[in-house]
């Protein structure tokens, strides 16, 4: 015969709380493990964004750029490439953060080389998400230099017989940290890209040959991602001077840039004033951070 022990309701109450605590916490521990996955997919699927657009551009499979396959990194490392990261006005430089292609603007106000690396340049700038103004500090990095296989002499052959020396690319490795005292602040890694020729007197030159005659000219290509310091907030994140890379569903502008859906699905995104010179022409980077 079983005998039914009564069991005081404190004891019940006791017992109740412990299998709650215990779902509880294998809840949690399965929400932070999903967390954390979505986290190392966005992460993954940004840093493999940038490097397969530093592989595609050195094995020669971007469409008008190629290469010839000689390293030249050493040959021009001492020579100093911080104005081509400068030189564009910023009311051309284009840039989107997120899957939903919110407009963020990128200003490097300044890009110094360093002294004892001659690889690295130190870099200062602003970013701005709609009116989010946050700083930040970091470094660009050079890692490879490839000279382009075809010279281009622009419209109408306009730079033939002008002793051009050739045209060439830096490719780099960027890593910007924001001011953690600022909302939403965070870091932007990836790889970039700045294109450029060298005159008659061996000087870098900002390569803007054709700007006049290809519809595609771009220039200064960011590609990477933006990640908060606590890892919980990964998008991606890419720029760049006329063009925005790896853009090609967003960006469907054939003579110049033009979202996709501009009047509609991304205009409220921040790209309504793409059209007001204004606007666009304000130096954003001299107003107040925000607070």
């Amino acid at each position: 015969m079983i005998r039914i022990v009564p069991v005081h309701a404190a004891v019940w109450a006791g017992i109740n709380n412990c299998v709650i605590d215990f779902l509880y916490l294998r809840f949690m521990k399965r929400l932070s493990l999903t967390f954390v996955f979505i986290c190392c997919e966005l992460f993954s699927f940004a840093q493999t964004e940038a490097i397969k657009f530093k592989a595609d551009l050195l094995n020669n499979k971007v469409e008008y750029k190629e290469l010839i396959g000689k390293e030249l990194k050493s040959t021009f490392i001492s020579k100093d490439f911080s104005r081509l990261f400068t030189h564009a006005d910023n009311s051309i430089v284009y840039g989107f953060i997120g899957d939903n292609y919110l407009r963020i603007r990128i200003k490097l106000i300044t890009v110094t080389k360093d002294a004892k690396s001659p690889d690295v340049y130190h870099v200062y700038g602003k970013s701005m998400v709609k009116t989010n103004v946050d700083e930040f500090n970091g470094t660009i990095t050079i890692t490879n230099i490839r000279q382009l296989k075809n010279m281009s002499y622009g419209v109408d052959d306009e730079y033939k017989g002008k002793g051009l020396k050739g045209e060439y690319i830096v490719l780099a490795d960027y890593s910007f940290l924001e001011n953690k005292a600022q909302p939403h602040s965070g870091q932007f890694k990836g790889v970039c890209e700045s294109d450029f020729y060298l005159d008659k007197n061996n000087k870098v030159n900002y390569d803007d040959i054709d700007l006049g005659s290809s519809d595609r000219f771009k220039n200064n290509q960011f590609a990477g991602q933006w990640a908060s310091y606590d890892n919980r907030l990964i998008q991606r994140c890419n720029w760049g001077d006329f063009r925005i890379p790896n853009s090609d569903h967003f960006d469907i502008g054939a003579g110049d840039f033009s979202p996709a859906g501009y009047g509609g699905k991304y205009l409220q995104n921040g790209w309504q004033t793409l059209n007001d010179e204004k606007i666009e022409n304000a130096k954003w980077w001299q107003w107040p951070l925000s607070d």
